[in-house]
């Protein structure tokens, strides 16, 4: 760690940091988007290293997309194995590896959803695509998110989402969204003291938008159900059924969007399994492909069919190897064991982000379910403070951590989403971390 402190504060050797800086220089004449000083030369479990040699716990999983961590043997092997047989082949044919996730998928998804849709590249395509399936079977056009929901970057999937900075280059956005408050209690858009007490007005009030707001023709409702990018929001007890039932009551189809919460994130296979709810349709991706493979599915019910080929199918969705991957992948995550440790692994860093939050006053909230987790940061009076909340995610590559944050690098909360392999001892070490980091900031 003394060494990560040194080559982090800048003493690295004039050669080393000439070679970084030509290095960098080159990248930002030719990546369309920027990137940052540290070059990354191998990941192993749920550490990242860089070209100098320093490690780095991952809090994020990559892209929130390495449920397995760093090269996990498994599902190296099964890709290793496949790219020996066959990568890619038209989804006109039936191959073993699509075949056998398809099945694993409609096991391990809540029972009513038995239709698999391969041919989508990632989550963006993956919830348009569902977006797609329930105006065919409605008949209806329609849809309804959250506020600070995060769906895809597509361009239905950007007006999907909330958050105005997500829209404001472009003139032409999908007519037909309605967007409605999170069950955000922490600072409740209803000023509720609680859910014991407010009557569920985040899901009561939708009916308001509905009548007054909408056009009469609403297809669908989304949502993701413990929020990704908007903040790592969990819902109250009672709020995902009481959608359920509205949504039944006005015949709106309900859409999981489980691209970040699926695939044993929340400490079971699926946050509806947590929650008790069946969706009509549940998006999934990210952590499907274990350690990073490419891979998005659909699963819907069969009142869901109806969603031609030739409306939305793109040339890398099914990819065989990938689909090799994720089978690997399901079959790690379904041991005996496994979730269980997700689960127990999770609630000893809440427990120890709890005891933490109360020495140190930027932390505001802690929140999450299994390794999904996060740190609400404010101000000295419990204000939204997204700067602090940067400067945070930033040192803490000073102290061994890969952090990101919330609203795409806007927001107040600290993500903490490692790999799903995290045993206890590296969630210690993953809280020493965080807490020397929190005393740092407060020092300095």
């Amino acid at each position: 760690m003394a060494d990560l402190m040194r080559v982090q504060s800048g003493a690295r050797n004039d050669a080393g940091n000439d070679a970084r800086s030509e290095a960098l220089s080159y990248a930002q004449q030719h990546l369309y988007y920027p990137v940052s000083a540290y070059e990354m030369d191998h990941g192993e479990g749920v550490h990242l290293y860089d070209t100098d040699g320093n490690a780095y716990l991952d809090c994020a999983s990559g892209t929130f997309n390495l449920s397995l961590g760093y090269g996990h043997p498994e599902v190296v092997k099964a890709m290793r194995d496949q790219a020996e047989r066959l990568v890619h082949t038209t989804s006109t044919f039936q191959t073993a590896p699509v075949n056998e996730l398809v099945r694993r998928l409609v096991d391990v998804t809540p029972a009513n959803l038995t239709k698999v849709h391969l041919k989508v590249s990632g989550g963006s395509t993956a919830n348009e695509g569902a977006v797609k399936m329930a105006q065919i079977a409605t008949g209806r056009r329609d849809v309804v998110t959250l506020f600070r929901s995060h769906h895809g970057q597509t361009m239905m999937t950007t007006t999907m989402s909330g958050e105005s900075f997500r829209k404001t280059p472009f003139p032409h956005l999908m007519p037909g969204v309605l967007h409605v408050p999170d069950p955000y209690c922490l600072r409740c858009f209803y000023r509720q003291a609680g859910p014991d007490s407010c009557g569920m007005l985040c899901v009561e009030r939708i009916n308001d938008f509905l009548d007054h707001a909408g056009s009469g023709s609403v297809a669908c409702v989304v949502v993701e159900p413990i929020s990704g990018s908007g903040g790592n929001i969990v819902p109250p007890d009672g709020y995902l059924p009481a959608l359920r039932a509205l949504c039944d009551e006005r015949g709106i189809v309900l859409i999981f969007d489980e691209i970040q919460t699926g695939i044993g994130r929340v400490g079971r296979m699926f946050a509806a399994e947590h929650y008790g709810v069946r969706p009509d349709i549940l998006t999934t991706a990210k952590g499907l492909g274990g350690s990073g493979a490419q891979i998005a599915a659909i699963v819907a019910d069969e009142r869901m069919s109806g969603l031609s080929p030739d409306h939305h199918s793109f040339t890398y969705g099914g990819n065989v190897l990938a689909a090799a991957a994720a089978a690997a992948t399901l079959d790690v995550i379904g041991r005996a064991g496994f979730l269980e440790n997700v689960r127990e692994v999770g609630d000893r860093i809440m427990e120890r982000l709890r005891a933490l939050a109360a020495r140190h006053p930027a932390v505001v909230d802690v929140r999450g379910l299994g390794l999904m987790i996060g740190i609400e940061i404010g101000d000295d009076r419990g204000r939204p403070h997204s700067e602090r909340a940067q400067a945070l995610a930033r040192r803490g590559m000073d102290h061994g951590l890969v952090l990101r944050t919330s609203r795409y690098g806007r927001g107040n909360v600290i993500k903490i989403r490692p790999p799903l392999i995290l045993t206890r001892d590296e969630a210690d070490l993953l809280c020493d971390r965080l807490d020397a980091l929190f005393a740092a900031e407060a020092a300095a």
